[in-house]
């Protein structure tokens, strides 16, 4: 299996999103009229996130732009102040990055050589003295249920909750235990697994986070990421197993990683109750009922189209090529690589580039030949490497506050949907133990929790 050619397809662009947390607690925030910037905002939304533009790029520094998710820049002008809008000079709003110990982040305007500050309100520019109020902690703004990958090794980590570690050896995120959620908590960072236990400093899982499982997260451009103790330990893996776990000596960059959005991976099985895989490299076919690698591919859903690609563990893609076949040699530009997706009772039907539907033949391959479809073209969906669900909408996550039963749409930190598979498609969504037990222990009750399907 050429398992080194895969590449997770998909933008990168939220890599670089943060928000900015001032001295006070508070997070700088492109106001929503007027062009205004504050730093009052408690936690992170659309409005305190904003995209690192990186000019240049220097050992310990870079020039960058900060760019809102409304389309301005932030401006620091002549006076101090500072707004949000277009740059009037190729100079202006560029700033001179400097990382710092901890995580932290000094932003050093260009132009006048003063420093963005906040006292906790407003925000400005006016001080060329550096101190303890230039300080600016970045947190990740990319969606909380990542995979950790290794540029060195070429390798994803995978959380193995037998043994109790997590070892840096997947060459294909494509198993439930390669997510990872990224806790963010009082300035510093919890790795919780698919099993819901967390990486502490000792290099091991444990059922409860604490002191011993908050990392320091240093963020550099292009999204580079290294996890850190107080006392200057590093997180990286080791030995010849490539144990995940603290030291002071990394080589070669071992420490940094990149987080990467945990990709979808699901399984298709036709009626008589087999599974699309791909044999001898680049043919597609439906063998019998047992899921192999091949048998997954990476779901990545078009949702203004209404149509898929599906990749494989091989790096390539599904295609529709001529005598109406499909093989998995597609590259992720070509239009033969996407299907158009119709969904009936809980399953889909593929229509390929060449306007027909895919379908099993009786030799076992898949084809492009059908102009009408019927059941022998649906096929059952089923994710292969999701337990749960962490739901993130426009204005935060899915989640319930303390004391409350109502799912809230604008929460800090997901609550984890657990996902129970059904028939035909359904899934049961139920409310995460974890989150139940803890809103129990809070209120002295036991712990309870509701389940619905869809």
């Amino acid at each position: 299996m050429a398992e080194q050619g895969w590449s997770e397809n998909g933008s990168e662009s939220e890599d670089m999103k943060v928000g900015l947390i001032s001295w006070a607690g508070t997070y700088l925030t492109a106001e929503a009229y007027g062009n205004g910037v504050t730093a009052m905002a408690k936690g992170l939304g659309r409005r305190q996130t904003w995209e690192l533009w990186v000019s240049q790029e220097h050992g310990r520094k870079a020039v960058v732009r900060l760019h809102s998710m409304q389309g301005h820049f932030l401006l620091p002008e002549t006076s101090g102040s500072v707004r949000c809008g277009l740059p009037h000079a190729s100079q202006h709003g560029s700033f001179l990055l400097r990382f710092h110990r901890h995580g932290k982040w000094t932003l050093q305007c260009t132009l006048s050589g003063c420093y963005l500050e906040s006292d906790g309100e407003d925000v400005f520019c006016t001080s060329r003295c550096l101190s303890a109020y230039h300080m600016w902690m970045p947190r990740l703004a990319l969606h909380a249920h990542v995979s950790i990958y290794s540029p060195r090794t070429c390798r994803y980590a995978r959380a193995d909750p037998k043994l109790g570690r997590v070892w840096v050896d997947a060459p294909v995120p494509f198993l439930a235990d390669c997510g990872f959620l990224l806790r963010f908590q009082n300035g510093l960072y919890h790795l919780e697994t698919s099993t819901h236990h967390f990486l502490s400093r000792a290099g091991r899982l444990v059922t409860q986070p604490s002191s011993q499982t908050a990392f320091r997260l240093h963020l550099r451009p292009g999204g580079r990421v290294a996890l850190a103790d107080e006392e200057g330990g590093l997180l990286y893996p080791q030995g010849s197993r490539a144990l995940l776990s603290m030291g002071v000596c990394p080589l070669g960059e071992e420490e940094w990683f990149l987080l990467r959005r945990c990709p979808a991976w699901v399984t298709l099985k036709t009626k008589d109750w087999r599974f699309v895989s791909v044999i001898h490299d680049v043919e597609v076919c439906t063998s019998p009922e047992r899921v192999t690698p091949l048998s997954m591919f990476q779901y990545v859903c078009h949702p203004e189209t209404e149509s898929v690609q599906l990749q494989t563990a091989n790096g390539s893609f599904l295609a529709q090529r001529c005598c109406k076949s499909v093989v998995a040699d597609g590259h992720t530009v070509e239009p033969e690589t996407v299907f158009s997706v119709q969904w009936h009772c809980g399953k889909i039907i593929l229509q390929a580039f060449n306007g027909r539907y895919l379908t099993p033949v009786p030799t076992g391959q898949l084809t492009a030949s059908t102009i009408h479809p019927g059941p022998q073209e649906e096929f059952g969906v089923r994710l292969a490497n999701r337990n749960f669900l962490a739901l993130r909408g426009r204005y935060g996550y899915v989640g319930t506050l303390s004391g409350h039963e109502e799912l809230q749409c604008n929460m800090d930190q997901p609550d984890c949907i657990q996902l129970l598979p059904c028939r035909q498609g359904i899934y049961h969504f139920q409310g995460s133990p974890a989150c139940a037990t803890q809103r129990a222990r809070e209120r002295g009750q036991p712990a309870l929790w509701s389940w619905n399907h869809f």
